[in-house]
């Protein structure tokens, strides 16, 4: 007898399958890319990238022609978070110093000094207007005892701020020369010192925050013609010095514009591609 010839089942040939997935692949891709588009920001970059790693194994860019473009986006939101910081770090600087000063106005008014002491918020920072008269005898640069409360009172007022402070010895135009002093430049000098000392040593002021200058009398605010503005030249000023200058926020202004611009014409070549 024959045997009888056995019959195998055929195979289905599924090697299709593969272009198949590629194709859906490079469509998913495809609509990623065009999900992207339509509203580019941080966050969505992000997944946009992550999907991009899983996709093409390991691939850290968004889009491998048009990088450049996607960099200037994220450059361009760091750079406005970076903005917002600024504007918040120069308000709160702006409303300390404002609190400061009228605190200080206060206790200066309390304690009679109105006339002799005056502050101003400028675009140097706070400054405090002390006439010689008020610490010290005429020609002498011993910082008087009568004024050690309003000293303490001030350091202990600017002490807490996050600010360089600046102690500046002015005198008129009336020549000195003694034993203890050569010149004007001396006496504003020593007086500057002197108040610096005070700040420091009873009113807990950081030494690494404080610093002096002395003009003598080169720096005159009124005419020295009268006694009136002589009397007003003779001062020391202490000064709070801002850290976040108006320069600085008109800078960062400017780069914000400039990023702006940079955003909207990567949105433009990105949607004509």
């Amino acid at each position: 007898m024959k045997k009888k010839k056995e019959h195998h089942e055929e195979h289905v040939d599924e090697t299709w399958l593969i272009p198949y997935a590629d194709m859906l692949t490079l469509l998913l891709a495809l609509f990623i890319v065009m999900f992207a588009m339509s509203k580019v920001d941080q966050q969505k970059l992000q997944r946009l990238s992550a999907e991009f790693s899983v996709i093409f194994s390991g691939g850290s860019s968004v889009m491998a022609e048009g990088g450049t473009s996607s960099t200037a986006v994220v450059q361009s939101e760091a750079a406005n978070a970076g903005t917002a910081t600024e504007k918040s770090n120069t308000e709160k600087e702006e409303d300390a110093m404002n609190e400061v000063k009228k605190n200080l106005e206060s206790e200066i008014q309390s304690k009679g000094y109105s006339d002799k002491v005056k502050i101003e918020l400028n675009k140097e920072g706070l400054e405090i207007s002390i006439q010689d008269a008020v610490l010290f005898n005429s020609g002498d640069a011993q910082v008087l005892k009568t004024v050690n409360p309003l000293l303490v009172e001030i350091s202990n007022m600017i002490k807490g701020l996050d600010n360089e402070i600046k102690v500046v010895g002015h005198t008129d135009n009336v020549p000195i020369t003694t034993s203890k002093f050569r010149s004007n430049w001396d006496l504003s000098a020593m007086r500057a010192i002197n108040v610096m000392n005070f700040m420091v040593g009873s009113g807990g002021v950081n030494t690494d925050k404080i610093s002096i200058q002395a003009y003598g009398e080169h720096r005159p605010k009124y005419s020295n013609d009268t006694a009136e503005g002589r009397a007003k030249n003779r001062r020391v000023e202490i000064f709070i010095i801002r850290k976040y200058t108006q320069q600085t926020q008109t800078t960062t202004n400017n780069q914000t514009k400039t990023n702006s611009t940079t955003t909207n014409q990567t949105e433009t070549t990105t949607s004509h591609e």
